[in-house]
């Protein structure tokens, strides 16, 4: 089964792009994508169909933000937008399509880059997230939640690690958070099962020659259920064109 998570930073800029075009060779059986930056009435004419997919969305309400988007081979049994938590549904942050016993996520959390207000929005979010991934882990499913975390989890997973400890997407209580979730919390970052390795990146500021020079971080994010530790098969970054500033996470997982 592969899945395919991207941020394309406007669902229709990255059409533009190539990118349905290139993920129409991909045989993913789920694609999720994140801050598409579109309502669904926007999308016609912009050719981000997929012939043999269905397709689902969780839009912002304020236009031109946020949102997500997941594409399933299979029509799901059930689809739930948001997570309960009005603020962050709003802003369409969350999306799951249950597929028998699998749930796969699209998932946006937010930045805090932009300020102390939007910090503290970010921080909100991961202590109403907290429960909601308490409670999926209660449940007798598997979960596969893919997307923009906004967080790199260790000095391995971004360039500049040490002048970024005091940056939004590496402060100690984020990666705490993350800690919290694959030490005890029930969940396995499934790409560092197969790849350790260090340069791993899927995401450059646009400013300077940083994507050139790979001096990247990664904060895209495929993170499993317990119960699929073991299950990942494959992962790869593609990089060859660019679709955002973000590239996307390719995963095989045998289930």
């Amino acid at each position: 089964m592969r899945v395919i998570t991207v941020n394309v930073c406007g669902i229709r800029s990255a059409a533009a792009k190539g990118l349905f075009r290139w993920l129409s060779r991909q045989r993913a059986d789920f694609i999720c994508l994140q801050e598409t930056k579109s309502q669904e009435h926007q999308l016609e004419g912009h050719g981000t169909e997929l012939k043999g997919y269905h397709a689902f969305f969780h839009d912002a309400e304020r236009k031109g933000y946020a949102g997500v988007a997941l594409y399933s081979r299979e029509r799901p049994t059930r689809v739930r937008r948001g997570f309960g938590t009005p603020e962050f549904d709003r802003e369409g942050r969350y999306l799951e399509a249950e597929v028998g016993g699998l749930s796969v996520v699209s998932l946006y959390l937010p930045s805090g880059s932009a300020g102390p207000e939007r910090q503290a929005s970010k921080f909100r979010f991961l202590e109403a997230f907290t429960p909601h991934l308490e409670s999926l882990r209660r449940r007798r499913r598997h979960y596969i939640l893919c997307g923009d975390w906004n967080i790199a989890h260790r000095a391995i997973d971004l360039r500049n690690w040490r002048s970024n400890q005091k940056n939004s997407g590496f402060l100690p209580e984020e990666r705490a958070w993350l800690d919290t979730l694959f030490d005890g919390g029930g969940y396995v970052d499934a790409f560092r099962e197969v790849c350790p390795k260090p340069d791993q990146y899927t995401w450059w500021s646009n400013r300077g020659r940083a994507r050139e020079n790979n001096v990247g971080w990664r904060i895209d994010y495929q993170v499993v259920s317990r119960s699929l530790a073991g299950r990942a098969r494959r992962a790869s970054i593609y990089k060859e064109k660019r679709f955002s500033d973000h590239a996307p996470l390719i995963m095989d997982y045998e289930l």
